[in-house]
């Protein structure tokens, strides 16, 4: 059975357009790599649990503040190229990306050092418009974009 993560993406209309939400994620894996390195917050979630519920805890964790109380309107499901699957909702509201903390994990850093070192999950947070979105995004995670533009629908 595939892997199961779901996250919230998070819009704001800015001028004639729209601004969304992406994390970079922590640690020396990625501290190099930026277009095509971004991610809607989001986390795994195990059987019985509400995805809804653990896309708004993921968002809390790993950006230090809670999802904004709005309505939250489902951007579907898509297949990563690892097979996890992610859910996504769509969700409007803002938050000021200088003030995130995020938690953090711990691995064994230099590899084969037998020394531990502990990493933000989530490095930084960023706005970006969605020509900007898409290029920073995962690559399995770009059509949860696509879906947000039909959602909103023309402006």
């Amino acid at each position: 059975m595939p892997k199961r993560s779901a996250g919230l993406l998070l819009y704001r209309r800015a001028g004639d357009g729209v601004d969304v939400l992406l994390v970079h994620p922590g640690g020396p894996y990625w501290a190099k790599k930026d277009d095509g390195a971004w991610s809607i917050p989001k986390g795994e979630y195990e059987e019985g649990e509400d995805p809804l519920d653990v896309a708004r805890r993921e968002f809390a964790e790993e950006l230090g503040s809670p999802a904004p109380e709005a309505n939250a309107a489902s951007l579907g499901e898509m297949r990563q190229p690892s097979g996890k699957l992610v859910s996504a909702w769509a969700l409007e509201g803002d938050l000021d990306v200088a003030t995130i903390t995020s938690n953090t994990f711990e691995m064994e850093w230099p590899p084969r050092s037998g020394r531990s070192a502990e990493f933000p999950e989530v490095d930084r947070a960023q706005w970006f418009d969605l020509e900007a979105a898409r290029r920073k995004l995962l690559r399995g995670q770009v059509a949860f974009i696509d879906r947000l533009t039909s959602l909103l629908g023309p402006r």
